[in-house]
């Protein structure tokens, strides 16, 4: 009889292995994530394509820009390239060790698709999970591409989203110079009602109001918010490009990668943004179809992976001198997840009718500001935490689910 050795158990990641360069840059894409969200917290989601609203003053037109041209779209790319990358250095761990990865991953994305619907059910509908538990799944059978395949493959994703939403924004055009673009009552009926429905359920309703909504939204927007997956998927496919090229793990021998990254990405991306900006600020890209704003919401987005790969070049540049400040950061994305869902829950109970109440009555200006506040108290509360415990809370349980039993929480005390 022949003995044969075991496969290796899959194991958490232990602190050695970590990239300390994927955790600074999860902080930082959490701080881009909830600027983009908190003004969401207080307004109807139905109106969350609709750019810079009209008629504010300027403290908060100016806060609103900014957040439109520098932040809306480019850090969920950034937040989608990082997770890219995880995988991609999970599977190369699982392979060093000759462990299983499949059965794994799939615990995993089945976990974050079951936190994500939690999340938007009782939480917040604006969720990102689902579509990135979704996406991983997809992204796990297509781990055998080869590496020269990942970066063409992703943009190529991303890309036919863009192109479909510029061919209709064209269509639309033709259509309506010819006079057959009809106005649809029913349609435009039923989004007023949709968001109406929102400010009642969120603005003066309790939990229970605002949970029946969140299932409500849910439920009718499912079917177009995963119009986002290829995009996510897309960035997922470049993001692990990244590890498996060794651009991250040796960030000084890719630095000319990096500079060419920051140098054409950041000006393509901030130019296409601003002709975004420029063709039409407030896109209004529902009810009657508008190619003006079909085409200005499009060029937003596909502005958005050139940005965020600048994003990414100019911290991975600036972490190679240095960088305390961002290096700082690091905590807070060693518990993105944890972090990520806080930030819905303080957001949610400022600004819905079950907690403070505060819906509509805080300016964009004070919304930036107040994200500057909450998320320096979660960078500390970070460090804090993770000089007790090995994991953030969320992540305690994620990791249990996929590796079947929960890890050591607490750190040892030091003698």
């Amino acid at each position: 009889m022949i003995a044969t050795t075991p496969a290796p158990l899959p194991a958490p990641t232990a602190e050695h292995e970590r990239i300390e360069a994927l955790d600074a840059l999860r902080g930082l894409a959490l701080l881009g994530i909830f600027l983009m969200n908190v003004e969401q917290f207080g307004a109807p989601l139905v109106g969350m394509e609709e750019g810079i609203a009209p008629g504010q003053a300027w403290p908060d037109r100016v806060a609103d820009a900014f957040v439109y041209v520098f932040v809306r779209s480019k850090f969920w790319t950034l937040f989608s390239l990082l997770f890219g990358m995880g995988f991609a250095a999970m599977l190369a761990r699982a392979e060093a060790r000759g462990a299983a990865f499949a059965p794994l991953y799939l615990r995993r994305s089945v976990a974050l698709l079951a936190i994500g619907l939690a999340h938007a059910l009782l939480v917040w509908s604006g969720d990102i999970l689902v579509n990135y538990a979704l996406a991983a799944l997809l992204l796990l059978s297509l781990r055998r591409l080869p590496d020269s395949a990942l970066w063409p493959a992703g943009a190529s994703l991303y890309g036919a989203v863009i192109a479909l939403g510029v061919l209709g924004a064209l269509a639309v055009g033709a259509l309506g110079a010819l006079g057959a673009v009809p106005a649809d009552p029913a349609a435009e009926a039923g989004e007023a009602a949709l968001r109406q429905a929102e400010i009642e359920a969120y603005r003066h309703g309790g939990y229970a109001e605002a949970t029946a909504m969140r299932l409500r939204y849910f439920l009718q927007m499912f079917w177009l918010n995963l119009a986002l997956l290829p995009m996510v998927l897309g960035m997922f496919l470049i993001g692990a490009w990244f590890v498996r090229s060794g651009a991250i793990r040796d960030p000084a021998a890719h630095a000319r990668l990096f500079r060419r990254l920051l140098w054409i990405g950041g000006p393509l991306g901030l130019a296409v943004t601003l002709a975004s900006f420029a063709l039409d600020p407030s896109p209004q890209t529902g009810g009657r179809p508008d190619a003006r704003a079909l085409l200005a919401s499009t060029l937003h987005m596909a502005a958005a992976p050139a940005m965020a790969l600048a994003y990414l070049a100019m911290a991975m540049l600036a972490l190679q001198r240095g960088a305390r400040w961002l290096r700082a950061l690091a905590p807070a994305g060693r518990m993105a997840l944890s972090n990520y869902l806080l930030q819905s829950l303080l957001g949610t109970w400022l600004f819905y009718g079950h907690g403070l109440g505060l819906w509509g009555e805080v300016g964009r200006a004070w919304q930036v500001a107040g994200v500057a506040a909450v998320f320096a108290l979660q960078v500390a509360a970070s460090r804090a935490w993770l000089a007790r415990f090995r994991y953030g809370p969320v992540e305690w349980l994620w990791r249990g689910f996929t590796y079947g039993a929960l890890p050591p929480m607490r750190r040892a005390a030091a003698r």
